[in-house]
């Protein structure tokens, strides 16, 4: 019963990981920057993985999509990859872990159900490992240009969805982790003990041909404490 509720607590983390880190995708507020006047802010610029937009004091925003995205820089380009990939895996480890959960009725064996959930929480590490991975190039992007005296165009801070992408992918590593000891315990369960029975004694060999001779004489109907040199 504890080893059905660990793998439902790790499949819950897993896809809200998961599901925090697919709702980054569409996210506007990845970097943002502000330009203040005297009393409010006039403008607001906010960009993501897909356009880059202006928002002034009214709330109308005028956005620009990205161009070819051959002529894109090369981290946008890797984080675009790292989280689709991120998103991919996790779909995959979704469906292999509800079918190797010991709470659904599919996945045959209980030994084949535990292989499938240690594959699905490999899955949601890779997947969260992808997120992170992604993340942090576009925030390490980020600051880097801010505490650079020599960058001289607009500089931004990091946006929601960063902080959003980094609670999703740590959710998903620690799930996924959880189900890949799950296949641990599954292991050490099924080791099979072998009881010690202790070292059979050799008999000697006159010992041997006693019983011999004692089964043929319990052949020809003598007893078996006598034998033919016993004295009546």
């Amino acid at each position: 019963m504890a080893h059905m509720a660990s793998e439902i607590i790790a499949f819950v983390l897993s896809v809200s990981g998961w599901v925090l880190v697919s709702s980054t995708l569409p996210t506007d507020y990845w970097k943002v920057s502000s330009i203040d006047g005297t009393v409010i802010t006039t403008a607001t610029f906010w960009s993501n993985l897909w356009k880059t937009c202006v928002t002034d004091s009214t709330g109308v925003s005028n956005c620009k999509d990205f161009p070819s995205m051959l002529a894109l820089e090369g981290y946008i380009q890797a984080c675009r990859g790292l989280l689709i990939a991120a998103v991919s895996l996790g779909f995959f480890g979704s469906i292999f872990a509800l079918v190797g959960m010991k709470c659904t009725k599919i996945g045959g064996s209980d030994d084949m159900k535990a292989k499938i959930t240690g594959f699905s929480g490999v899955l949601f590490i890779i997947s969260g490992l992808c997120a992170m991975s992604g993340i942090s190039l576009y925030a390490h992007k980020i600051t880097s240009e801010f505490f650079d005296p020599t960058f001289l165009e607009q500089k931004y801070e990091l946006g929601a969805a960063l902080f959003i992408g980094w609670a999703g992918s740590s959710l998903t590593v620690i799930g996924g982790a959880i189900l890949c000891l799950s296949l641990n315990d599954t292991i050490k369960k099924d080791r099979l003990s072998y009881p010690y029975n202790g070292v059979k004694s050799v008999r000697s060999g006159p010992t041997s041909r006693q019983d011999q001779n004692n089964n043929r004489n319990e052949q020809r109907g003598i007893p078996r404490n006598f034998d033919k040199n016993a004295y009546v």
